[in-house]
């Protein structure tokens, strides 16, 4: 997932440097706007490259003068992903005892025991959920002081910005299986569906630690 995200920054930089006199407005502003994006997708909207390149964005002046400090945080977003850098402490820490129950789901879904492996994929994906609400700063917890539903975070969080609608429905999918398998309904879902599961909760997590 990292190769890719490289890839899309060094296309950018690529661009920029490849042509140092870039004056035409369409242009600059193509490069800022595709800047902006693939800073925001990576490294989500509240971290501080995203930050920077609005802070950037804010100090006003023709377009000329803005994207090559927008490029930098580029640059140095880059940096820190072929570094390592991107993840917290907390966050490797979280990937660690996550990647430790996946790999129990899976044992017990090979050994054919669907239903639990779901239940404990499942477990995995929702706690993963309300430390992504940690993160970027999501009430957990209704008006009313109830602790949410998992599926009003989902939407919360897709609402924040953190992932798109595509993510939020997959995540609405694999929920539901976990559903089925802790109230019962183990005819509803197969033991295939059980293991990609698990490794979509796995592919998930990488994608968007907290």
């Amino acid at each position: 997932m990292t190769d890719i995200f490289e890839e899309q920054l060094c296309d950018i930089i690529n661009e920029y440097e490849s042509n140092t006199q870039l004056e035409n407005f369409l242009e600059l502003s193509d490069l800022q706007v595709r800047c902006f994006t693939a800073i925001e997708r990576i490294a989500g909207r509240h971290s501080v490259y995203f930050e920077r390149v609005k802070e950037i964005e804010k100090f006003g002046g023709a377009l000329k003068y803005k994207v090559p400090g927008q490029i930098g945080v580029a640059k140095a977003l880059l940096a820190d992903i072929k570094n390592g850098y991107l993840k917290s402490l907390e966050e490797t820490i979280h990937s660690n005892l996550f990647a430790d129950y996946l790999e129990m789901a899976a044992h017990l879904a090979d050994k054919g025991y669907k239903d639990p492996a779901a239940v404990l994929a499942g477990s995995t994906l929702e706690t993963h959920l309300r430390n992504l609400c940690g993160k970027h700063k999501i009430t957990v917890v209704s008006k009313g002081g109830k602790p949410k539903k998992v599926d009003t975070l989902n939407a919360d969080i897709e609402k924040a910005g953190v992932y798109n609608k595509s993510y939020q429905k997959s995540v609405t999918a694999w929920l539901d299986i976990r559903n089925k398998a802790a109230h019962g309904k183990y005819d509803e879902y197969s033991g295939e569906q059980v293991k990609i599961l698990i490794d979509s909760v796995r592919e998930f997590i990488n994608r968007h630690p907290a």
